[in-house]
């Protein structure tokens, strides 16, 4: 069965897919938002970008069985500009964002993502990077491993999970994510345990989002894309926690809604801005699709529409 993506309909709906555009998907994963765009721009192009090799190749074949007017690219999208540009593409009709992990990263367990199975710290999207998830544990100081465990795992026990990791490998080297989650559940109190949820979820998602810089990568896609729009162009990007939702709404806010004026000067009058928001609110999974897929109760789609010139 292939894998069925996130906000799939409200997505294919925002992006108000031409018959002759240029389309981009930023995160192809596999492949199951781009078959939809695909399907509906048979005159157009689609280029697809990637990280992780194996995505690609998935991708390809299900791409090949709907037309041959796409291509794949293997690349960060904090690269997408250099890399449509060297295709001779400037500007293009349509740009999608699908953040995080997709779910057969997830649920392949040599690939070291999760808390659920027993493999050795990788984490990587791309596996040609050198850096990975056991670098991190095993070489990190402790005062680098509270920042990115307060900063981007928003974990209360930061300061106390970072000082047992350290602690730790000074006998013996953090191998495996079930040995990571020895370490942190050693620290937890009581009460912290017996909650809902796992308590080691906070802590390898900080983990996952420094092995593959995806804050950065977003913030440099994001103002790429939104340069890169065309005239009636749309940017549509689902995210998944609060720290990328953050920096979408805030992108897009700059761009797109009217700064307040401040009363004490003189007003010269309103901005003439450029984009617009295609919807005030994210857009958030149907009760129908939360029964199916349990990935999509934290997803939140947002959109941005480039005016015309």
């Amino acid at each position: 069965m292939e894998h069925q993506s996130v906000l799939l309909t409200e997505t294919i709906t925002m992006l108000d897919v031409k018959k002759d555009g240029i389309y981009v998907d930023c995160t192809l994963g596999r492949g199951g938002h781009s078959a939809e765009i695909l399907k509906q721009c048979p005159y157009g192009h689609l280029y697809g970008l990637d990280r992780d090799k194996q995505a690609l190749e998935e991708s390809q074949a299900r791409l090949s069985r709907i037309g041959d007017n796409f291509t794949c690219i293997h690349t960060d999208f904090g690269h997408m500009r250099a890399a449509l540009e060297s295709y001779g593409v400037n500007k293009v009709d349509g740009i999608l964002m699908d953040l995080g992990v997709s779910s057969p990263q997830f649920d392949d367990p040599a690939r070291g993502f999760s808390y659920r199975y027993d493999a050795r710290l990788d984490m990587r999207m791309d596996q040609t990077q050198e850096l990975d998830a056991w670098t991190i544990v095993n070489t990190y100081s402790q005062e680098q491993l509270f920042r990115i465990f307060r900063d981007y795992g928003q974990d209360p026990h930061a300061y106390g999970i970072a000082k047992a990791i350290v602690k730790n490998r000074q006998e013996k080297s953090i191998d495996t994510t079930f040995e990571l989650v020895d370490v942190i559940r050693s620290c937890l109190p009581a009460k912290v345990l017996n909650q809902k949820g796992h308590p080691a979820k906070q802590i390898f998602q900080a983990i996952r989002i420094e092995v593959n810089q995806e804050l950065d990568q977003l913030k440099m896609a994001l103002q790429d894309a939104i340069e890169m729009l065309a005239p009636q162009g749309r940017l549509v990007v689902i995210t998944f926690h609060s720290l990328e939702d953050r920096i979408v709404k805030t992108m897009f806010k700059e761009v797109a809604v009217q700064k307040k004026a401040d009363r004490r000067l003189p007003q010269i009058g309103m901005e003439n801005l450029e984009y617009e928001l295609i919807s005030r609110k994210p857009v958030t999974a149907s009760d129908s699709e939360l029964a199916l897929n349990r990935r999509a109760h934290s997803a939140k789609l947002r959109g941005l529409k480039r005016r015309d010139s």
